[in-house]
Parts: C-alpha cells; sequence; structure tokens
C-alpha cells in the first residue's frame, strides 16, 4: 500500500514538472511569434517608405514636365492650352481640319512642323525620355451627329496628324524614330466635350486634338505592388 502512495505521488511530481515546462514552451513560441511580427512591421514600414519615395518621384517628373511645357509655349504664338494637372497640350482643330473633314489643311503642315518638335524636345531631350511610357495623339469631335460616326471622325483626324509626323515630307526624321517607339493614336468622339466660359457645351471648344504623354505608371504600380507584397 506504502508503495501504491509512493508511485503516485512520484506520478503527481512528474506532472508538475511537465506542465511548467509545457507553459515555458507556449511562452517562447508566443515570444517568436511577436519577435517575427515586430520584424515583419518594420520591413512593412521601410516598404511603404520606398514606394512613397516611388510614387513621390513620379508625381515630381510631372510637375517638372508640366513646367517646362509651360516655359516652352507661354509665349508661343500656336494658340495652345496646357492642362495644369495631366499635361496634355490642347488646340482647337479648326487649326488643322476643315469642318467635318480629316484631310490636314495646307497651313496645318507649318504648324505641325513647328509645334512637333518644340514638343518633343521638351519630353525626350530634356532626361524625361526613360520616364515616358507613351505620347498619345488624341482626336476629339463634338455632338454633331452620331456617337459611331465621330468616333471615325476624330480617329482619323488623330490618324492624319500622326500620318504627317511619320512621313517622309516631316523635315525632322531624328524624331521620328523614337516616336516609332511610343506614339500611339486614339479617337474620343464626344465622350470628353468641353464647355465655354459660362459653363455651358460647346462644339466649337469639343472639337480638338490633343497631344498627351503617359508616364510609366504601370510600372510604378508593379513596383508598389512588389514592395507591399500582394
Amino acid at each position: 500500500m506504502i508503495n501504491k502512495y509512493k508511485k503516485l505521488f512520484n506520478g503527481e511530481q512528474e506532472e508538475g514538472h511537465f506542465w511548467p515546462s509545457f507553459t515555458d514552451l507556449l511562452t517562447a513560441i508566443l515570444l517568436c511569434f511577436i519577435l517575427i511580427f515586430i520584424i515583419m512591421m518594420v520591413i512593412k514600414s521601410f516598404q511603404i517608405q520606398e514606394m512613397k519615395r516611388t510614387i513621390d518621384q513620379i508625381m515630381g517628373v510631372r510637375v517638372n514636365l508640366i513646367q517646362d511645357l509651360n516655359e516652352e509655349f507661354s509665349d508661343s504664338t500656336l494658340n495652345i492650352e496646357i492642362d495644369e494637372k495631366t499635361g496634355a497640350l490642347i488646340f482647337n482643330t479648326d487649326i488643322l481640319f476643315e469642318f467635318d473633314a480629316t484631310e490636314l489643311k495646307p497651313e496645318a503642315f507649318q504648324f505641325l512642323d513647328e509645334f512637333v518638335p518644340a514638343y518633343l524636345d521638351v519630353l525626350l531631350e530634356r532626361g524625361y525620355e526613360d520616364y515616358i511610357s507613351e505620347i498619345i495623339i488624341e482626336g476629339h469631335a463634338d455632338k454633331i451627329g452620331s456617337y459611331l460616326y465621330n468616333l471615325e471622325l476624330s480617329q482619323q483626324r488623330a490618324f492624319s496628324v500622326a500620318e504627317h509626323i511619320l512621313s517622309e515630307d516631316f523635315p525632322y526624321k531624328n524624331i521620328q524614330e523614337h516616336l516609332k517607339d511610343k506614339l500611339t493614336v486614339n479617337g474620343r468622339s464626344f465622350s470628353e466635350g468641353r464647355t465655354d466660359a459660362d459653363g455651358n457645351y460647346s462644339n466649337q471648344e469639343s472639337r480638338r486634338v490633343e497631344f498627351k504623354f503617359r508616364l510609366k505608371d504601370e510600372e510604378i504600380l508593379e513596383k508598389t505592388r512588389e514592395l507591399l507584397g500582394n
């Protein structure tokens, strides 16, 4: 009987030794998880800072580009409007085309031969070329006629501008080589109409051609996703 109680007592002692050891193990595991969590938070903090620096860089490029475009064309006689947010250069299609036509006016060639080199000198020759993903010629029409009719009209007008710039008649052949890698042409029909000074829709203001640039946003976004681990 005495031996029986001794065995029971010894069993309780063994269990008493087991549970503190198990508790210590759980504490150690918990501390490991906390340490891993802290390390991950520190890494994520560095990643977010890097992401912010990347975004600030691309935003700074856009701001500087728009500033340089303003300086280039502020004293120009070409009657060009610059969108302060996007950097798009806008001019009424009356400069280039007769009403409802897609062939360039005779005087349009001189306009483009003067405007395009000055525009591309800013985009491609001042350290911005590595940031430029696309150069876009975009046609816009008014609401006279159907959407599809004006879609074709706006597309053909943008194409006519691009066709001249890439033709044998364009005097700046060195520019053409740069454009072949970056130039795209779009027609927007009347989907982005414009208003007059009183805020009313204007057919005349809506008929326009825009020269736009797109920075390498996709590459920046991809880098941001990598930094965030998505």
